[in-house]
């Protein structure tokens, strides 16, 4: 059971300003969802296997393979800069 002073702790550690209305709104709340955790917990699961989806549903993608460019230059020509057949990019690593 979460009470008043557990609500006004968590909201402390988040940082939250919650007021007298919200701290009683939230522990009421959070009090009802702990109450359909117990529910659930009174379930006999031992039948279920594990899952991390309801549905069994997969990716459908096509496999990478690699394949060279015959136009360097068509990509080249698209860069903001360029050094010869290299694309310049801003130094971003100081030392």
């Amino acid at each position: 059971m979460i009470d008043l002073e557990q609500v006004q702790k968590v909201a402390h550690l988040a940082r939250l300003q919650l007021t007298s209305e919200e701290e009683e709104k939230f522990t009421t709340q959070l009090n009802s969802i702990l109450g359909y955790f117990e529910q659930l917990s009174e379930l006999d699961v031992s039948n279920v296997e594990p899952t991390t989806r309801a549905i069994d549903v997969s990716n459908v993608v096509r496999v990478d393979r690699h394949q060279p460019y015959e136009n360097r230059e068509a990509i080249l020509e698209g860069a903001p800069d360029r050094d010869g057949e290299f694309f310049k990019v801003p130094k971003i690593v100081t030392g």
